[in-house]
């Protein structure tokens, strides 16, 4: 993954922490405003009503999507907050990160900020099509770039393992877990928001078109034995990882639509029991698309 002006350690923090559980340190409604008139329960930091309205209105729409494909909604309170509250409501060190701070309290940042920043590429050490790419899709209309598309997207990432953790999904595996929400949220954004897929897919390109040299795991068998580690002492490592699981899902979308997902949903919600790879490539082409078997099976091509 290509950085710029970060600490490493920070980074290894932000990347590998998901999900946090610590309680909050303080009540939605010590500080915080509540937006009225959506369905999604959104607290928002003084000053951040429009972006709260956006993210609302996002999330409801995600909702009502997935629950007329899978009848199913996890419950999710949104917290959208400056600098100052993101310390009193969330232990997590790296501001800018999506992540839930419970299981059902989602935690998005109300502002650009240097984590975001860090992950603006050096354009002159890319491709020119990628390069130009990047410029036309992450431009803040002022000359310089932010990535706050892409981690904006990222929030329906959060949702979707939401929706597998609540909806009593056996995910099989850990990876399966992250290219569920990767699908969950490519199907949404191509179904509903179809102009947001440059900045959904530009941004795993990126890191793909890197390579994989420098690279000490590369398989799903690395990662399956060793999530936590490569999470904690990888973080670039893990950035590739989740690369390619959004590219995945891409390719899934495009060969088979939004039935993958409601198919995937069904097929997890059903299989209690944990197979191996060879039964569970066969599982997955048998009951969801040969596009989701070919994670597996394709995966060291």
């Amino acid at each position: 993954m290509i950085l710029r002006n970060f600490s490493k350690a920070i980074l290894m923090q932000a990347i590998s922490g998901l999900f946090l559980l610590p309680s909050c340190s303080a009540q939605a409604s010590d500080s915080l405003t509540f937006l009225k008139g959506y369905k999604t329960k959104v607290y928002y930091s003084t000053g951040n009503e429009n972006r709260a309205a956006l993210i609302a209105d996002r999330c409801d729409r995600v909702m009502g999507f997935y629950q007329s494909l899978i009848a199913f909604e996890p419950a999710v309170e949104v917290l959208i907050l400056d600098p100052a509250d993101w310390k009193k409501y969330t232990k997590f060190p790296v501001y800018g990160m999506p992540h839930y701070n419970d299981n059902q309290t989602l935690i998005i940042a109300s502002a650009d900020n240097d984590f975001w920043k860090s992950f603006v590429p050096p354009l002159e050490k890319l491709p020119k099509y990628l390069a130009e790419q990047i410029c036309r899709t992450y431009n803040n209309g002022n000359g310089t770039l932010t990535m706050q598309p892409f981690f904006d997207l990222l929030a329906i990432h959060e949702l979707g393992h939401a929706f597998h953790s609540q909806g009593g999904l056996i995910m099989q595996r850990k990876w399966m877990g992250e290219l569920f929400a990767n699908l969950l949220l490519h199907t949404y954004i191509a179904e509903n928001e179809p102009e947001q897929l440059p900045a959904l897919t530009i941004f795993p390109k990126m890191v793909i078109a890197g390579g994989r040299d420098g690279l000490k795991y590369t398989s799903l068998n690395d990662l399956e034995n060793r999530y936590d580690e490569i999470g904690e002492q990888y973080p670039q490592n893990y950035g590739w990882y989740q690369s390619r699981w959004h590219s995945a899902a891409g390719d899934i979308y495009n060969r088979s639509g939004s039935a993958a997902f409601t198919k995937l949903w069904r097929a997890l919600k059903t299989q209690k029991d944990k197979m191996n790879d060879d039964a569970l490539a066969s599982f997955l082409s048998d009951h969801v698309h040969q596009s989701v078997a070919d994670v597996l099976l394709k995966w060291d091509e």
